[in-house]
């Protein structure tokens, strides 16, 4: 049995190759796969943002009664995050490699800081919260 740190970190890392392949297309001024690369890292991504915001933060905010705590951070880098995207995709439709790579990197920096904290500390919270749910919890992510 996975722990829920171990599923959403590894998710991370999906998150995170996608990333990097859709940088590196963009950088080589390959318009069409760097399209359809943004895209496949957007959709993984926004499974991520979604499987935390829909299902494990309201969960254990209910587990616990923490309200405006650490998920209430998450979720304001959540919208940070969301809004580098918009400007990636239109940077993407206009083949403009510069504005793409400058909005990649202040991305990757926020992505980061943000990975850390919830591996670090939000997700071992999950664990001791809701450890004895993981595997159910696990399931509805798989699903989603």
């Amino acid at each position: 049995m996975s722990s829920i740190s171990d599923y959403l970190a590894d998710d991370h890392q999906r998150c995170d190759r996608f990333f990097a392949d859709a940088e590196a297309q963009v950088a080589d001024g390959a318009w069409d796969k760097a399209a359809a690369g943004f895209q496949t890292f957007h959709a993984a991504i926004e499974r991520h943002l979604s499987m935390e915001e829909e299902l494990l933060f309201p969960t254990f905010e209910q587990a616990t009664g923490m309200m405006g705590g650490p998920t209430d951070v998450m979720r304001m880098e959540h919208e940070q995050m969301r809004a580098l995207f918009g400007s990636m995709a239109g940077a993407v439709a206009a083949h403009d490699g510069d504005s793409y790579l400058g909005d990649a990197e202040t991305l990757l920096i926020l992505m980061q800081q943000h990975n850390a904290k919830e591996e670090q500390i939000l997700y071992p919270m999950f664990d001791q919260v809701l450890g004895a749910q993981s595997s159910e919890l696990i399931d509805q992510l798989e699903h989603r």
